[in-house]
This record gives C-alpha cells, structure tokens and sequence, in this order.
C-alpha cells in the first residue's frame, strides 16, 4: 500500500511538472515556428509550415542587431555581479560566522533587511545619478550585487558553521594570515555553495527585467530580457518573432539549470545535512 501510495505521489509531481513547466515551453516552441498570422492565433496547435530559420534572421537583424548587443551586455553583467556575489558573499559570510563581534548584530539586522525589505526604486536613481553611475551597465553591476547580497551571505554563512575551526587555528599557527586563511584554506571548501550561488544568481540577473527596465534605460545598455519589446507595439504584436525571441533567451538559463540541478540541490542543503 505505501509504495502504491508512493508511485502515485511521483507520478502526479511528474505530471504536475509536465503542466507547469514543459507544455508552456511547448507553447512557446510552436509558436516561435509560425508565421505571423497563424502565430496572432495564439493556438496550442501544430504548425502549417514551418519558418524557423526566417523567424530567427528577422530576430538577430532587428533593430541593428540588437539582441547580439544584448546577449553582451547581460553576458557582462551576470559574469561581473556573480564574480562580486561569490567573493563579497564568502568574505561577509565567513566573518560574521568566525569572528563576531559588536558589529555583528547590526551586520544581521542588515542582512535581514536586504531580504524583507522591497528595494526603493525612485531613491536609488537619485543615488546613482548623483554618483554618476545611473544607466551604466557599472551602476547595474553594484544593483543586482546588492539585491542579491543579503541571500549569498545567509547560504555561505551557514556552510561556514559547518567548517571546523580547527582548520583555522592550524593554518594560524602555520604563518597563514587573514586573507591566506580564506583563500586557500575556506574558499575551496565552499565549493558546493559557490556553484549553487554561480547558477541561482547567473539565472536570476541574466532574466532580470525590473531592473534594468529602470536602472539602464537605453539601447546601448539593452539587456535581453528588453529586447522583447522589439516586437510589440500599441497597435501591433509579431507573435511569431516575440516567441522565437523568448526561445533564445529562454534556452541558455534552461541549460544551466539541466547541467547543475543536482549542484543546486547539494549546495543548498550542505549546511543543514552536515550541520
């Protein structure tokens, strides 16, 4: 009876997986094969013809190639924001949990905040205009790192619970100073949680629309979630051309997560299995 029970619980999470999340990336498929009337349908259905290939030429050579400056620009920004999420995180994360001090209530008060906390949208472009960093993709860095700041800091910081501190006094007593002590010594055991923060927060900033829609308006500072834009308008919408574009921008984060699932899964509840 209960590995009866247990077969039907999986095969319903299967199909409750199916409906969720591939039958609209069928959707999207199909639609991004047709042309633009039958695509205005909007009809869960097969294809008359197929245009693939022409769909994705008008979609690369729209607006002076702009999705090619956008897959740039979040390439840049998602490696730039991650690389500081992964260092600043670990760094944040490994003082807080070995070396507390007066500060560390406040540091804990501030990390929570981050978390609780929705962001001001009209004073932080006061802050950045004001520092000369508004539409800069420089600006946009130093956004996605602190909205994401506050979650990296609470998974390095209970993985680093989990670290003996024995490994710290032996490195000490060795000649290791701060900064020797981290880097070579706790940073490589923190792999589980550098590629879970690597892949969670890649995905995250490379389909932020919020964002940038605010903070790097422009078509130079275009990003790809922007470019979807290219292909609606007030009187008009090429369906066809907005599916395809959402399948290209759809596929890379659809990989990363296919590739480190289970790396995922591992670094997100390393600290509590060895806890």
């Amino acid at each position: 009876m209960r590995i009866t029970r247990r077969h039907g619980l999986g095969l319903l999470a299967i199909l409750v997986s199916v409906v969720i999340f591939i039958v609209p990336f069928v959707f999207i498929l199909l639609t991004a094969l047709k042309d633009k009337k039958e695509a205005s349908l909007r009809a869960f259905s097969w294809p008359t013809s197929f245009h693939f290939w022409d769909n994705l030429i008008q979609v690369i050579q729209a607006r002076d190639y702009m999705l090619l400056t956008a897959f740039v620009n979040s390439a840049i920004l998602t490696v730039a924001s991650v690389t500081l999420l992964v260092v600043l995180g670990a760094m944040v994360g490994f003082v807080l949990q070995r070396r507390p001090s007066a500060w560390t209530p406040i540091a804990n008060f501030l990390i929570l905040a981050g978390l609780i906390i929705p962001p001001a949208v009209v004073p932080t472009i006061w802050v950045l205009q004001g520092v000369g960093l508004f539409k800069t993709l420089h600006g946009m860095i130093l956004i996605e790192v602190a909205y994401g700041l506050s979650f990296t800091v609470l998974l390095f910081r209970a993985f680093v619970a989990t670290i003996p501190r024995e490994l710290d006094e032996a490195a000490t007593i060795d000649g290791a100073g701060p900064l020797k002590l981290f880097f070579l010594i706790i940073l490589p055991l923190l792999k589980p949680v550098v590629v879970t923060v690597i892949v969670v927060q890649s995905v995250a900033i490379f389909n932020d629309f919020t964002n940038p829609l605010y903070y790097l308006p422009g078509k130079q500072n275009v990003t790809v979630q922007l470019t979807l834009y290219n292909f609606q308008s007030m009187f008009d919408t090429s369906y066809n051309l907005l599916f395809m574009n959402i399948l290209l921008i759809t596929i890379p984060p659809l990989i990363v997560f296919l590739f480190f699932n289970r790396q995922i899964v591992a670094g997100m509840t390393a600290g509590a299995v060895k806890g």
